[in-house]
This record gives structure tokens, C-alpha cells and sequence, in this order.
């Protein structure tokens, strides 16, 4: 047997060599990795003694030959084949060991160039690793260390069959995949190219999807364009394991959470804010947040844009959540909730809310593609349209309930005052039937209170609703046909209503 090693990453690339060479196999290499394996005592042959050719190009063609692909390809069940070798002079290669230029690392550094990243872009690897892949019925290719082991240990045992070969072959044909997905990632100066392909990395298995009977796991994107740790960040630091609901909840409130600067908690259901309120006191923050709906916050999950104290922390343990997820924790804050042994508490940092990426949603056949929803810069000085200007503490509680609204299902409402949701209306088909829900859960809070919308009202029938139900200043997009009637209306009742000109539909 003979075998071809030119690794990149060489960790655990001599021991394995060394397993290769006591099973009798011979070993050809390249450049770095031959020196690597003949300084730890390993007999290596050249790769330019298979071509009887020099490397050349400063070493940009060494394997690009019939020597190589030759007797990587040659079908040992075709005789034909076999004699072209033997006519050729070309002996089988039966193994290939090879790991990629790290492209990846390298643009991912600060500062670096074109010509670098060009410079690494491997062409003799990948195609070393697609033509050892194709012909996996006689050829054993390997890209990932992790596997040295247990392919030594099928050689030694004689059990390296075609079903194992098959599951390389896949491994490889995917470790090329990403590689490209990379370079073509870093190339291209388009948001939506007319062709695009994603790559996923598992993180983990979950033990259940939304529901036990799915099966789940989370994947993390690997996008050298976007470079957001996101999820990848996330620390699991007690309590159970996370679940795919947690997940989506944490996603939800991460959301929500960059929109404020301010000392601001949310509390999640369902991915819907129950509760959400900015306070300098974190402790305050997340009591008002909590009076927003304290029978929804049962249950569900807590989020911060701060680090928690120990105030705040002997608040959220008189009631019962399904987890925390903040940017860190005092220690003895930490130490008081890791009582609670089936309360999940996570840490990771709030991104910034101008951290844009592509939105992919899932439909039959294929992806709905957008950018991310995000706030202009005009939308958080809204116009107003009513007689009445709103008052300094209106316009603080104006911008609080639409930066709320923007996370909330459509089609949303949200009555806030003292930067406090005090209650809301999400993913109903009508706009009005979410009015009256928020200012159900609002009650007498609603008075002196403000209203978002998601989205402009077609008629005054909501409006009017959450006037005469005490709100005193309206935000919401504009541009519906039936505008006057709703201004003329806020005017009626001494009301002050803005426009922001944008609307944040979340379906």
C-alpha cells in the first residue's frame, strides 16, 4: 500500500504516520509535511519521485499530475486501468491524508490583503481530497485528525471496508464544500448573488425539537464575510441542557435586547416579549418588566443587556423561569441562582444591533432571503401629525414602545409608559383585536400610556379604541389611505400621534 500525506494542520500527523509506516505502508509527502515527518524519524518519499518531476511555481503545482491523480483514480476492478498504469509506469495510490491551506484563518486576521488571501487558496488539496473521494471504493482519504485513530485501528484490524471508506469520502466531499463555500464567501462584493451556498458547522445535538417528537440539533454558520459569534459564544454555566425553545427564545430576546442601551430586561414567551422595561436600576428593570404580564412570565426566559447583580438575582429567584441569558453574572448573584437545579443559566454579550446579516427563512422548495430588519436613523425622530406635540416624557415612551413593537409578532401593539411594557398584542390576523388585547393586559395602566404599531392602522377603529382606553400619544408608520381620519381622530381626543415612515412587520 501506499499512501500520500500533505497536511496543513499537522497535529497528530506523525503518530499517525508512524502507525502507517509500522503496517508496512509506503509514504509519500510535500514540502513542510515531509520535513515535519522526517524530523520525527519517519521515512518519507518525495512526491517528485512518483512524477519524476521538480515542484515548480513556488510549489504551486507538485501534485497536479498523472502520477498522483493517475494512481489515485485508476479503477482496481477495471483491468484496462491497471494496464494503462503498468504502461505508464504509474504505481496505485490506495490512501490520501490531506488537510487544506487555511484560508479561513488567514482571512479572518486583521489586515490582510488579496494577494495573501489569494495566495492561499489551495488547488493541488482539494483536488487531491475529490479525486481520493470518488474513487472510495479502493481509496482511503482522510481531512480530518480527529479520524487517525480510528482509521489505524480498522487497518490493524483488516476492517477498513468500503462503508467506512464511503463515510470519508462524504467527510471530504464536505470539507471541500465548505472550503470553496469560503473562498467564494470572501470574492464576492454581492448581498444576493445569483448563485450562494451556506455551510453549517454542528455545535450540538438538542434532545428534542419543539416538540419531543422531533429530532433537533444546532448548527452554527460559518460566513467569513459575517463574522458574528452569535450562538457560537453562547456558555452554558448551569442547570439543564439547553433546548431548541430555549434556543429560539434566547434568539428573540437577543433581538429585542440590542435594540437598548439602557439598562433594559426582557422576559420571553414563546418568543414574544410578555415583558420588557429600562431602568437605571437593573433590580427596577426587571420588576416593571415582570408587571407587564407576571402570569405569561411563568416559565419562561429572562434576558439582560447588563450584567446581573445580586439585586436583581434575588428578584428573578421569587419566581419561576426556564432560563436566564445575560452578558455575565456578579458571583454572587451566580451562586444564588445556581440553586434553582432546573433553571438553565447561560452567559452571552448582546450584539450590536448594527450587526447585519442575511435573514434566511425556510419555505416549500426553498429560502425567502432578506437582509435584517434594522431602525433608520429618521424613524427614531418621528414626524408629528397631530395638533398636540407630544411631551418630552411621551417621546422617551413613544421610542421605547416602538423599538418594543419591532420584535413582536404581526400583526403588533404595544401600550408602554415609564419606558415599561405594560401590555401587548401579537400575530393576530386583525389589528384592532390586537388593541384590545394589550389593553386588556394594560388595564388602568393604560392610562397617561402610549401606543406602537407595527404597522399604519387602515381605519380609526383601533385607534380609537386605545383612546378611548386612556393612551395619549400614538407611534406608528403612516402611509395608509385613511391617515386623516386617524389624525383628525387623535385630534379629537387631544391625543399626540407620530410617524415614523417605517414599518417593522414580523411574520
Amino acid at each position: 500500500m501506499r499512501a500520500i500525506i500533505s497536511v496543513s494542520n499537522k497535529s497528530g500527523v506523525a503518530a499517525f504516520a508512524r502507525g502507517l509506516q509500522e503496517l508496512g505502508i509506503e509514504i509519500f509527502s510535500t514540502g513542510g509535511t515531509k520535513k515535519s515527518l522526517e524530523e520525527s524519524g519517519i521515512k518519507v518519499h518525495s512526491i517528485s519521485e512518483l512524477t519524476g518531476f521538480p515542484e515548480i511555481l513556488d510549489g504551486r503545482v507538485k501534485t497536479l499530475h498523472p502520477a498522483v491523480h493517475g494512481g489515485i483514480l485508476a479503477r482496481r476492478d477495471l483491468p484496462q486501468h491497471l494496464a494503462e498504469l503498468a504502461k505508464s509506469h504509474i504505481g496505485t495510490i490506495d490512501m490520501v491524508v490531506v488537510n487544506l491551506y487555511p484560508f479561513i484563518e488567514t482571512v479572518s486576521r486583521e489586515g490582510v490583503n488579496l494577494d495573501e488571501a489569494v495566495e492561499n487558496i489551495d488547488i493541488g488539496g482539494p483536488t487531491m481530497i475529490r479525486s481520493a473521494a470518488k474513487n472510495f471504493s479502493s481509496v482511503s482519504v482522510i481531512v480530518d485528525p480527529t479520524d487517525y485513530d480510528q482509521v489505524l485501528q480498522r487497518l490493524r484490524q483488516g476492517t477498513m471496508g468500503v462503508d467506512e471508506r464511503k463515510r470519508l469520502a462524504q467527510k471530504a466531499f464536505q470539507h471541500v464544500a465548505i472550503y470553496d463555500t469560503a473562498i467564494s464567501q470572501y470574492l464576492s462584493e454581492e448581498t444576493f448573488p445569483e448563485e450562494m451556498t451556506m455551510t453549517l458547522k454542528k455545535a450540538y445535538g438538542l434532545r428534542y425539537g419543539e416538540n419531543p417528537h422531533q429530532e433537533a440539533a444546532f448548527y452554527i454558520e460559518q460566513n467569513v464575510r459575517q463574522r458574528q459569534a452569535g450562538f457560537a459564544s453562547l456558555t452554558h454555566l448551569s442547570g439543564p441542557e439547553v433546548s431548541f425553545n430555549n434556543l429560539l427564545d434566547f434568539d428573540a430576546a437577543i433581538n429585542v435586547l440590542s435594540s437598548f442601551s439602557d439598562p433594559t430586561i426582557a422576559v420571553m414567551k414563546h418568543t414574544n416579549p410578555c415583558g420588557l422595561a429600562s431602568n437605571d436600576n437593573l433590580a427596577e428593570a426587571y420588576l416593571e418588566a415582570l408587571s407587564g404580564d407576571p402570569v405569561a412570565a411563568f416559565g419562561g426566559v429572562v434576558a439582560s443587556n447588563q450584567t446581573i447583580d445580586l439585586a436583581t438575582a434575588q428578584e428573578i429567584d421569587k419566581s419561576h423561569y426556564d432560563a436566564i441569558i445575560a452578558p455575565g453574572y456578579e458571583n454572587t448573584a451566580l451562586e444564588l441562582l445556581e440553586r434553582k437545579k432546573n433553571l438553565r443559566l447561560v452567559r452571552m454579550p448582546v450584539p450590536s444591533a448594527n450587526n447585519q446579516h442575511l435573514d434566511f427563512r425556510y419555505v416549500q422548495g426553498g429560502f425567502l432571503v432578506q437582509s435584517q430588519d434594522f431602525f433608520t436613523e429618521p424613524e427614531l425622530q418621528p414626524r408629528t401629525v397631530s395638533n398636540r406635540q407630544p411631551t418630552e416624557k411621551e417621546l422617551l415612551d413613544l421610542i421605547f414602545a416602538w423599538k418594543a413593537v419591532k420584535a413582536i409578532k404581526s400583526n403588533a401593539i404595544v401600550i408602554a409608559k415609564d419606558k415599561t411594557l405594560l401590555g401587548m398584542g401579537a400575530g393576530q390576523p386583525s389589528r384592532v383585536v390586537s388593541v384590545e388585547l394589550a389593553l386588556k393586559k394594560a388595564g388602568d395602566r393604560a392610562e397617561g400610556g402610549v401606543l406602537a404599531s407595527d404597522a399604519f392602522f387602515p381605519f380609526p377603529d383601533g385607534p380609537e379604541l386605545a383612546l378611548k382606553g386612556g393612551v395619549t400619544a400614538i407611534i406608528q408608520p403612516g402611509g395608509s389611505v385613511k391617515d386623516n381620519e386617524v389624525i383628525e381622530l387623535a385630534n379629537k381626543y387631544n391625543a399626540a400621534m407620530v410617524f415614523t415612515g417605517a414599518r417593522h412587520f414580523r411574520h
